[in-house]
């Protein structure tokens, strides 16, 4: 870790000059709001000295100057919806807040593209987009609460990523505030380019270690017309996982494969205070179809009802909002039964998900805590959700240590990674040290001090400057 500096009352001074008094916070109340993340476990949590919220890029720039001028870290947030502790302060010092910013520029009908601030909402880009007649394929769960700069940030993934890709895969340019406060224009409006380093693809997903995105030029498509949205219900586990690849291979491109065991359809129908068919023994496979013909959808739809038949469906049924909602509310469910609880993002190759799943779930009877398996099946993207209980600290954190130490050796020799969606944030650091190639950390290392000097922006997250 570098030598940080901590917020004086000089520096107080010229983060209001910056952004103006009324948004610079450093009383206890303000500051305890912004410890934490989605993360429960207190011992993860850690205070700013100073919360700022500048109203546009330029002030953005100013606040990273200061930073580097006094050697203060600085954790820029989004809203705050990551559960890899990636905007927590673990150093301290600044918080950068960035819904303020939180305007739609434009949309742009005939060149299908719109343009963003950072700090607006996922699920406002979305409905709008959808109001004119086009898809913004970004689709994050959390999209009801989470803003577009932190999908951007962590190359948010979702339930539409198996057809449409990640969040990545939905920008054309993005504005930066970099680690030393100087702005820039990253990546073009273009099908192609091959004009010199790829930069705006390294910024994305770099989780606030390479830069600050404050604005963002957002690729639309055609919205379908004609969508079929399908439940099918296993009551055996096995039979439920191995339907994902039959699925795929069948050339259905469905937009969404969402898979949820038991356990989650139980504790997110008791949340939502629903309860749908098989609540007590079924597993749930969540299909999305999307066509631009009605008599593709209805040959798909059929296509779909045999292939679930034939390998073991008890129910297939047209799943409605509900259904959706559930799924929405998994990984929140959970915190009614545990408030602490461990949420891996585990990915795999697509034709692997089904045997990981299995082999998991049976290492996972060997551990005393609870296990809640969820997955966007369609593309790999398995989330297994560790449950504490009443289990002491010292416990938690031995049985965790090594289920994974189990876990995670068995993903990679699949050709998985730690992470498909949530990143790897403070929580995962050290296993991303454990588990990366030491050719490819010297790489990131590399990268990280060229760009960050001072090491001033998000310290602490994906990986330590040592």
């Amino acid at each position: 870790m570098s030598n940080y500096k901590p917020v004086t009352e000089e520096v107080l001074q010229e983060l209001r000059a910056a952004v103006g008094a009324e948004y610079v916070y450093n009383d206890v109340e303000k500051l305890n709001q912004y410890k934490t993340d989605e993360e429960t476990d207190v011992r993860f949590h850690h205070l700013p000295e100073v919360v700022v919220a500048p109203a546009n890029t330029e002030e953005v720039a100013k606040v990273v100057r200061i930073a580097n001028k006094y050697l203060v870290p600085l954790t820029p947030r989004s809203a705050g919806t990551s559960v890899s502790c990636g905007a927590i302060p673990v150093c301290g010092g600044i918080v950068l807040l960035l819904e303020r910013m939180n305007r739609i520029l434009e949309v742009n009908e005939d060149a299908m593209y719109m343009v963003v601030e950072a700090g607006a909402r996922t699920v406002e880009i979305q409905e709008l987009a959808n109001s004119k007649g086009y898809l913004y394929a970004g689709d994050p769960c959390s999209s009801d609460s989470c803003l577009i700069g932190g999908n951007i940030a962590t190359n948010a993934g979702g339930n539409k990523a198996v057809r449409y890709g990640t969040t990545r895969d939905q920008v054309y340019e993005i504005e930066v505030v970099t680690p030393t406060g100087d702005i820039v224009n990253l990546g073009a409006r273009l099908k192609k380019k091959s004009t010199g380093y790829c930069l705006e693809q390294l910024v994305i997903g770099s989780e606030g270690t390479l830069g600050i995105i404050t604005k963002a030029t957002l690729k639309l498509m055609p919205l379908a017309p004609y969508k079929l949205d399908i439940l099918a219900i296993f009551t055996d586990l096995n039979k439920a996982i191995d339907i994902v690849p039959v699925l795929i291979k069948a050339g259905l491109n469905p937009t969404s494969v969402e898979f949820m065991a038991n356990e989650f359809v139980r504790s997110a129908s008791d949340y939502c205070e629903l309860k749908l068919p098989h609540y007590e023994d079924g597993h749930y496979v969540i299909i999305t179809i999307e066509t631009f013909n009605e008599d593709e959808l209805e040959r798909k739809m059929e296509q779909l009802d045999e292939l679930c038949n034939a390998n073991g469906a008890t129910d297939v049924l047209e799943a409605d909002d509900r259904v959706w909602k559930i799924r929405r509310n998994c990984l929140e469910s959970t915190r009614v039964l545990s408030l602490v609880n461990s949420s891996d993002d585990m990915v795999v190759p697509v034709e692997k998900i089904a045997t990981t799943i299995e082999h998991l779930t049976e290492v996972a009877k060997d551990y005393p805590f609870t296990v809640f398996t969820l997955a966007h099946a369609g593309d790999g993207n398995l989330h297994f959700t560790m449950l504490k209980g009443n289990m002491s600290d010292e416990q938690w954190e031995n049985e965790l240590e090594r289920f994974h130490a189990e876990a995670y050796p068995y993903i990679y020799s699949q050709g998985g990674r730690l992470s498909g969606e949530h990143g790897i944030g403070a929580k995962k650091l050290a296993s991303m040290e454990k588990y990366t190639d030491p050719v490819e950390m010297k790489m990131m290392r590399a990268v990280k001090k060229a760009l960050d000097p001072n090491n001033i922006l998000n310290p602490g997250k994906i990986f330590n400057m040592n």
